[in-house]
């Protein structure tokens, strides 16, 4: 009788555990958030001040991906600093996860989690959809000049999913 209920205890805990680890890894692609389909107000008002494309920084790692365009967009004519965003494209999309946030970086080619951690970050807030067109409010006063990249960053297990090196617009 021991036996069976020190088998029984052990088997509760492993299945469990095991359970809630799939359940970890699987819950997004079971429950995703909607495809988001933002539009920038007052487009054509804006300038575009730059762009980029996400990557796949680390191919080994099949799970933190991305790709798709990105700008970074000015505010309306006589409005240098108000009404600045990031503009993640409709061809946007990352692999699925938790806690995901968009980071403004003032490093190039980020491309290892180290790589994030020396560069000096500004988050925007939750990534609101997995893929598909979003909007992230800059700051107002907030300076662009040393900006240089857009990331995604996985907050809960502290692992990059997908950077952006920004150019200038045009150019």
């Amino acid at each position: 009788m021991k036996k069976i209920l020190i088998t029984l205890f052990i088997g509760l805990v492993l299945g469990g555990a095991g359970g809630f680890a799939a359940g970890l890894f699987f819950f997004p692609f079971l429950f995703p958030p909607p495809i988001a389909a933002e539009e920038v107000a007052g487009r054509t008002e804006r300038a575009q001040l730059s762009v980029g494309a996400f990557i796949h920084a680390n191919p080994s790692d099949p799970v933190h991906w991305g790709k798709g365009g990105v700008e970074l967009l000015g505010g309306a004519a006589g409005a240098a600093e108000s009404g600045r965003v990031v503009h993640l494209l409709g061809d946007f999309e990352v692999g699925p996860g938790p806690r995901y946030h968009v980071y403004l970086a003032d490093r190039a080619d980020i491309r290892t989690n180290d790589d994030f951690h020396a560069a000096a970050v500004t988050d925007l807030g939750q990534l609101r959809a997995f893929g598909g067109s979003q909007v992230y409010a800059i700051p107002d006063g907030f300076d662009l000049a040393p900006i240089k990249s857009v990331v995604i960053w996985c907050k809960a297990f502290g692992v990059l999913v997908s950077p952006a090196t920004l150019k200038p617009a045009g150019g």
